[in-house]
């Protein structure tokens, strides 16, 4: 039986839900960002949407603020002005906890550093946002069970047995990020962030992650927003975008403002 860390004994406003594919999962508006007050914005974006469904591909030089823009689309940052609605929820409205859970129950994120938990197996790491989230849980568990579910995502990606109930610490550098994309996909979250997902990753295993990606998200019809260097991956998605062409306040980054992005 799963304990969740989250309790659910009231339902929210965000819990079960699945936006119409006829509108937007991602809008931003007018929305600036800056890490300290006295700091240049690293962010000021007049509009994106991205449509319910769309694969969508961000691109854009070290310092652009990629990895700033994914920090708000997640809700680990708020901005300084500026409307950030996903799935129909005004995300900068929320408070720290409800954005934790809104999080939990309608994204998957692969974070450039992994974010694995180290005391935990390989297995336990895929399983671990089902733990926070009980609609993940209710979508795993119907598609055989958790441990089911992470052995089949995990397999697709080249790990299996003897690997499973290892620790994360001790799998390579590519073997532990393949089990971060399987536990982003774990569930099927309406929304997929992937920040340089690919980095770490021979040609063979990225030929698999990226089929598994693209798979998962169409059977779910999640919204992939892909953030990477390497445009050669571009031609792959429904749209690029590149934010040095939205990003108003791209050239006057600072450098300190670069180093935080």
């Amino acid at each position: 039986m799963v304990a969740f860390l989250v309790p659910h004994t009231q339902p929210t406003a965000n819990m079960g839900l699945r936006y119409n594919s006829a509108s937007s999962a991602i809008s931003l508006s007018e929305v600036r960002f800056a890490w300290r007050p006295e700091s240049a914005p690293v962010l000021d974006i007049s509009r994106l949407e991205i449509e319910s469904g769309q694969h969508i591909f961000v691109a854009g030089p070290s310092g652009s603020g990629k990895s700033s823009l994914l920090g708000l689309l997640a809700g680990v940052s708020v901005p300084q002005a500026g409307q950030i609605r996903l799935l129909g929820q005004r995300l900068e409205k929320m408070g720290g906890s409800e954005r934790d859970r809104f999080r939990a129950d309608h994204m998957g994120v692969i974070f450039q550093m992994f974010n694995l938990i180290p005391y935990l197996t390989v297995v336990e790491n895929v399983t671990l946002p089902c733990r926070f989230s009980r609609r993940r849980y209710e979508q795993a568990h119907s598609n055989g069970g958790l441990t089911v579910e992470a052995v089949r995502l995990l397999s697709r990606l080249g790990i299996s047995d003897p690997l499973l109930n290892r620790p994360v610490t001790e799998l390579s550098v590519g073997q532990q990020q393949r089990v971060a994309a399987a536990r982003a996909l774990i569930g099927s979250p309406e929304i997929v962030i992937a920040d340089e997902p690919t980095s770490a990753l021979d040609a063979d295993h990225r030929h698999d992650f990226l089929q598994l990606l693209f798979e998962e998200c169409r059977n779910a019809q999640s919204t992939l927003v892909f953030v990477s260097h390497d445009t050669s991956l571009s031609h792959l998605f429904d749209q690029t975008v590149a934010l040095s062409k939205i990003n108003r306040a791209g050239s006057a980054i600072s450098m300190d403002a670069r180093r935080d992005s």
